[in-house]
């Protein structure tokens, strides 16, 4: 049995996002229709690598699209019981960016709409101080 990476490895991998189709999908979709839905749908080229998501109508099926070089890949999960409980996006929106962990928790049933994210500290590029920078700063300190 084929499985998905794990979060770590995703978040590490350069230039890998997950793209998520809001729009309510045909599960009888193979490879190539799915792909065309890449295109179409969320605008992207099926064979960038990136992961695409797809949600059946009930909401208790999920396919995972993605190009693994030489092939494309078809990850497929019917929940028994409950349907998966998709992030909230904007009006109009026709696909939204996944950050691995809400994926993974998307997979895991926790519903997404109910949890609220913590400000955190993005800073701004450029404004990381070298070592050097410290050393000089620490050298003022102690002058």
């Amino acid at each position: 049995m084929m499985g998905l990476p794990s979060l770590h490895t995703l978040d590490q991998a350069q230039g890998v996002r997950i793209w998520l189709a809001t729009e309510k999908t045909d599960m009888r979709c193979g490879f190539d229709r799915l792909a065309e839905r890449v295109k179409a749908v969320i605008g992207e080229d099926p064979l960038s690598g990136h992961w695409f998501v797809f949600r059946s109508r009930r909401g208790d099926r999920l396919k995972i699209l993605l190009w693994d070089g030489d092939g494309f890949v078809l990850w497929y999960k019917r929940l028994e019981a409950g349907v998966f409980k998709l992030p909230r996006v904007e009006e109009g929106s026709r696909s939204v960016q996944l950050r691995a962990s809400e994926l993974a928790m998307i997979l895991d049933g926790i519903d997404m709409a109910k949890l609220k994210r913590v400000p955190r500290y993005a800073g701004e590029k450029g404004t990381g101080r070298s070592k050097t920078g410290n050393r000089e700063q620490e050298e003022k300190i102690m002058n």
